[in-house]
């Protein structure tokens, strides 16, 4: 698909979207779905009082609970769908407006449940979940009671849901104005030399080209309009921790920190000891910026020079079609009945494929219990990385694929923490495939480079996002309010620290901590490290094992919310919460940069 011109959603051949059918074939079944919202919630409601009556009243309450969030899940999903498709739409804002205001309903009504769930005889409920019509809700309420000792009264809890939608602002409003608002200056691209579009999305394509001028010319221009509005964006952040901090204090938490890891059983030294870790091993990832730059030819290493292969001559352009069938091969380590499941959903429905006007930049899966595990992707075929996007998105789909057909609806939703794993261990299987296919010794060198990157991206880059969240959120919790500078300073010391002494900064670099849209899901990117941490050992014990460590490992994956994440990982063969997975990744990173050098004559 042309990089040059980026069609309006309406001219998108239906082929290349996503087929939302299997949510709602119209938007008038959505309507009608979106306003069975109302009595469900009043149903629910109506339970108010009776959970402790008898093992039926709960019953009835739990049923009553699972009808209602099912069909808010499904309205959310779609309408989230629709929205992210073409953020520009004034349509598709509204549905996910009234969708979300669904939700803060549902969830101001359902303030009551927590509390007296809670409140039951803990002896008498322990006899009521061994009854066997509690199967489909035991794991549900096992871990609403992990829950209690933050768990407030009814009034309060009803007053943190009445927030929850006024708390989403700064998250909504920075996307609002990173991909629709916000104006960027055209780029001079290409051998005809005429100017393209910079975009959210096409600045990940302009910032790998290989001509010098085109990176530099992208990256000022690309930072200009985050330097023109870095007071705004700001102060949207600084909302956001302001909002986390509220909460953790709101429930007694110690720290935000801790509010935000305490569902998954993750005790907070497992994000410090990441930090620890990554900062011991940064020598080598030093190193592989003086190697970047020995291969480049530079006489100094700029911030957009850090994304560029360091291959010119090798071909990089792959059709989506094919991207798709390099994904079938590389994984099939993992059984035919697995590829032809992902494949047949990547050529038929489960994607929305390319850039367009108003969508959003990036790539996610995202589902409900019903309909497909959904992809967007903005693919492009003279980007590389993109087949690996396309693998890592495709991991997590097929996470939801196995959870949902493996659990019911009160326990199937697994968790950030381990989904991170099913992703990036696609991506490693799809490395190994190309490495031990490359047709020369500059693809290997390509593969290799990219490779060390891919790593470097997803565990040292993502570890220091974690730590500038931590700095940001420590500050607050400390009295210390955020700002543009506050924040562009925290940022510029942490790129010093990684980056290391061969980075030359450009005065704009420090706002990249500006425009990280995961930032407002507070504590989210420290998983993206412990991911790959955990999937370079599984997929290593995958290829290398035999029938047990694959059965292990779709084990994991079928495992979906009803266990705890370190649980089921523990399952698949890897222990999270000692350092070991995470040195051995580091280790991973410092042999392939060794073979780096040694393949490229450095």
């Amino acid at each position: 698909m042309s990089n040059s011109v980026i069609p309006n959603r309406s001219e998108i051949p239906a082929s290349d979207k996503w087929d939302l059918s299997t949510l709602y074939k119209t938007k008038e079944e959505w309507e009608a779905d979106l306003a069975r919202t109302a009595p469900l919630t009043q149903k629910f409601a109506g339970f108010k009082g009776k959970l402790g009556d008898s093992s039926q009243s709960l019953l009835a309450t739990l049923k009553a609970y699972e009808e209602l969030y099912k069909t808010l899940e499904t309205v959310y999903c779609y309408a989230s769908l629709c929205h992210t498709s073409d953020e520009s739409d004034g349509v598709f804002q509204d549905m996910e407006g009234r969708a979300m205001m669904a939700y803060s309903r549902a969830g101001s009504e359902a303030s009551f449940f927590s509390p007296e769930l809670m409140a039951i005889d803990e002896k008498k409920l322990s006899e009521w979940l061994n009854l066997p019509e509690f199967a489909d809700y035991r794991v549900f309420i096992q871990k609403e009671l992990h829950e209690k000792p933050y768990v407030l009264s009814e009034k309060e809890e009803k007053i943190l849901s009445l927030a929850a939608e006024a708390l989403q602002t700064p998250d909504n409003a920075f996307s609002l104005l990173s991909n629709v608002d916000m104006q960027f200056e055209s780029v001079t691209a290409g051998a005809d030399g005429k100017p393209q579009p910079l975009t959210q999305s096409t600045f990940s394509l302009f910032i790998r080209s290989q001509d010098r001028k085109v990176r530099e010319d992208a990256y000022k221009k690309f930072y200009k309009s985050f330097k023109d509005h870095q007071n705004v964006i700001a102060s949207l952040y600084a909302g956001n921790v302001n909002s986390d901090v509220f909460y953790a204090r709101a429930r007694g938490f110690n720290s935000s920190l801790e509010a935000s890891l305490y569902s998954n059983k993750v005790d907070v030294s497992v994000y410090r000891n990441l930090i620890d870790t990554v900062h011991k091993n940064l020598p080598a990832l030093h190193d592989y910026y003086s190697l970047r730059k020995k291969m480049l030819g530079l006489s100094e290493l700029r911030h957009y020079d850090v994304y560029v292969p360091l291959v010119k001559d090798v071909e990089t352009k792959t059709s989506y079609e094919q991207a798709v069938e390099i994904c079938r091969n590389a994984l099939a380590p993992l059984g035919k009945d697995y590829t032809d499941v992902l494949c047949n959903g990547l050529l038929n429905g489960w994607v929305d494929r390319y850039e367009n006007k108003g969508k959003r930049s990036g790539a996610f899966s995202s589902g409900a219990y019903t309909g497909y595990p959904y992809i967007l992707l903005n693919y492009k075929d003279d980007a590389i990385r993109d087949v690996f996007t396309m693998a890592h998105e495709g991991g997590h789909s097929m996470h939801s694929y196995f959870s949902k057909s493996s659990n019911p609806f009160m326990c199937y939703d697994y968790t950030i923490f381990e989904a991170e794993v099913a992703s990036t261990f696609n991506e490693e299987l799809v490395f190994e495939y190309l490495l031990k296919n490359a047709s020369s010794k500059e693809m290997k060198t390509y593969l290799l480079a990219m490779r060390a990157d891919d790593i470097l991206a997803t565990l040292h880059r993502q570890t220091m996002f974690a730590e500038f969240e931590l700095k940001a959120h420590e500050l607050v919790e400390g009295g210390t309010p955020l700002n543009a500078e506050v924040l562009r300073k925290i940022y510029r010391e942490l790129l010093v620290q990684y980056f290391g002494p061969e980075m030359v900064f450009e005065e704009e670099s420090d706002l990249e901590g500006l425009r990280i849209p995961h930032f407002y899901n507070s504590f989210y990117v420290y998983k993206y490290a412990t991911g790959i941490s955990a999937a370079l050992a599984l997929a290593k014990r995958v290829v290398c094992g035999g029938k047990k460590e694959k059965d292990d490992y779709f084990n994991f994956l079928k495992s979906g919310g009803s266990r705890y994440p370190l649980e089921s990982l523990k399952i698949a063969g890897v222990d999270m919460s000692s350092t070991k997975p995470v040195q051995d990744a580091l280790d991973t990173f410092a042999q392939i940069v060794k073979e780096l050098k040694d393949t490229a004559g450095f």
